[in-house]
């Protein structure tokens, strides 16, 4: 067995919070290992088409100054790998196209982004019903559209942003349905005004579609979804319940984001729900470590607040993982990274406000609704298991297996909380997280496993008698 690779620094995550932070370690003379999922870096939100060059807007500007940035410098770069499992100490270990890998370091910055939450409702499993996060792949990776006809739903900028796409690509946007009221997004303009750049560019998006005669309908939500072999019709509805149809053969949906904080939780670090950070967070000092020693958690893994203050997030962390190793800084870099993180506050809470979960919308699932896709698991049983008294989330795990199935609860676990919070009227503290668990993501066994025989196990000494 191959020994694990050893370095200063383990970096998860190459999106801007992860790859500013490898980069701000190398420069301070670090050993640095990046691993990330996609072949690569840029996350989400600067993600790398796969089959044209990089479009010529500001995020493929960015994404492409990361990459080169990242290309020419003394990372060690791990594309393409999935992590499965992170041990204290730190050992990570991940699978790859060129098979199982394990490395290990004293440091450890956990930039692993966030998950799209999508609050369910009866046909949201059929298929033509997909993320916004996953229409943007599609349009920004692979240039394709989700469909012909295609209602755009949910909450936040993205829903503006990934409609001007489908009608740039030749897509008919059906109507852009809107969980907020036309108040709300005039509330947050001032906060929105604070970054100018931003500002325009989501106007830009807002404008395209306006200017193409969509129905952007505010104060409504999708109420149910049906087909066939696929969705057909969608329709939404009101807070005070005026329905109505929309025929449709796509149907994409977004109702903001959850951090992706399953690592720092693996590891036991300290976690509290913040509703404007997008759910459960771990604690943090201003370098961004957690109660974990050497632990540290940056970008939207460690509450949303949008790529603008990502990557300033991961370059304090670094700075912090260079001093702790007696490397020297710049004297006045981390002073002038505060400014710039507390300038983009007002900007990033505003949109984090916008994309945080509501209770009301939970409460509306209807009874029969899925709730857990992996395993089928309706909201009618989880509210009979509340009922019942069971009014901790890993008690709701044991009888009712939400959380269980490939996602690990990924894509459920906010609303089930959220319904246990409702049905035992405690608070969302009190109802807990689920513990952590590897694998963090599901892995084949045979990979592994890896090629071996039985005369490759180890067996002791029988005991003497």
């Amino acid at each position: 067995m191959t020994s694990p690779q050893r370095f200063d620094l383990i970096v998860l995550g190459a999106g801007p919070a992860g790859g500013r932070a490898a980069l701000t370690a190398a420069a301070a003379g670090l050993s640095v290992i990046l691993i990330d999922e996609q072949s690569a870096a840029g996350g989400q939100v600067w993600r790398k088409p796969w089959a044209e060059p990089a479009p010529a807007r500001a995020d493929g500007r960015e994404g492409e100054g990361l990459r080169a940035a990242l290309d020419s410098s003394d990372v060690t770069l791990a594309y393409g790998r999935r992590v499965w499992s992170v041990t204290e100490g730190f050992r990570v270990d991940s699978l790859g196209p060129e098979g199982s890998m394990s490395c290990v370091a004293d440091h450890l910055i956990v930039a692993t982004g966030a998950h799209e939450r999508v609050i369910p409702f009866p046909g949201w499993t059929m298929p033509g019903v997909m993320g916004l996060a996953a229409a943007t792949v599609l349009l920004k990776a692979e240039g394709r559209l989700p469909g012909k006809r295609v209602v755009v739903a949910g909450r936040g900028p993205l829903m503006a942003q990934v409609a001007a796409g489908i009608l740039a690509k030749g897509g008919r946007v059906v109507a852009v349905v809107d969980r907020m009221p036309l108040t709300g997004w005039l509330k947050a303009l001032p906060a929105l005004a604070t970054q100018p750049p931003l500002l325009a560019q989501g106007a830009g998006w807002m404008g395209r579609v306006l200017a193409s005669r969509t129905p952007w309908i505010f104060n409504h939500h999708v109420a149910e979804a049906r087909g066939t072999e696929r969705v057909g019709e969608v329709t939404v509805a009101s807070a005070s319940g005026d329905c109505h149809v929309l025929s449709c053969d796509a149907l994409v949906i977004g109702d903001g984001l959850v951090p992706g904080s399953e690592v720092p939780r693996l590891l036991a670090a300290r976690m509290r729900f913040d509703r404007l950070r997008g759910g459960w967070i771990p604690d943090l000092t201003a370098d961004f470590e957690t109660s974990v020693p050497q632990l540290f958690c940056v970008g939207d893994g460690a509450g949303i607040r949008g790529a603008l203050q990502a990557g300033t997030s991961g370059e304090l962390a670094a700075l912090a993982v260079a001093r702790k190793l007696g490397r020297k800084t710049e004297p006045d870099q981390g002073a002038r990274l505060r400014g710039a993180f507390a300038r983009a506050s007002r900007f990033s809470d505003a949109v984090a406000a916008m994309l945080s979960g509501r209770t009301a919308d939970v409460a509306r699932i209807g009874p029969d609704t899925i709730v857990c896709r992996c395993e089928d698991v309706r909201r009618s049983e989880i509210d009979a298991a509340t009922a019942e008294g069971m009014h901790d989330i890993n008690q709701i795990k044991h009888v009712t297996r939400c959380g269980m199935g490939p996602c690990q609860g990924r894509m459920c676990g906010d609303t089930v909380q959220e319904l246990v919070s409702l049905g035992s009227r405690r608070s969302r503290e009190e109802v807990g997280a689920w513990t952590g668990r590897p694998p963090l993501r599901p892995v084949p066994l045979g990979e592994l496993v890896g090629s071996f025989d039985y005369g490759d196990i180890p067996v002791p000494e029988p005991a003497p008698l």
